[in-house]
């Protein structure tokens, strides 16, 4: 196991174990239904647990895996990156910074900037 492999592999993984987890679907996948999730032959995937147990990302629950604090934490952060251009306002959307966010007021004339007319 190459060290960019073992990154690539752990950015991927913890990726989608912080995703399983925010929607709900798993707390603690085991190594044959991450295996189907990522498309890598769970044989495969087992050593890279082992590792990524071994360095504090992850760690053993029951029959499964558990993001650690620090495994979460990376998890949500490549998650955020790979995904930032997907997550952020659409087209004609504001943003966090955007003036409406003053009041109320300001709010639904910027909506009815962005629909295209006044009532």
């Amino acid at each position: 196991m190459g060290e960019l492999d073992a990154l690539r592999v752990r950015d991927e993984l913890l990726q989608a174990m912080y995703w399983m987890h925010a929607e709900g679907l798993d707390d603690a996948p085991t190594a044959e239904n991450l295996a189907r999730f990522l498309a890598v032959p769970a044989d495969t995937l087992g050593a890279y647990l082992e590792r990524f147990c071994a360095d504090g990302y992850l760690e053993r629950s029951g029959t499964g895996y558990r993001l650690t604090a620090t495994g979460e934490e990376l998890g949500k952060r490549t998650f955020a990156e790979e995904f930032a251009g997907l997550t952020g306002a659409g087209h004609g959307e504001c943003d966090a910074d955007c003036w409406c966010h003053d009041s109320p007021e300001d709010a639904a004339r910027c909506l009815e900037d962005r629909v295209g007319h006044t009532h």
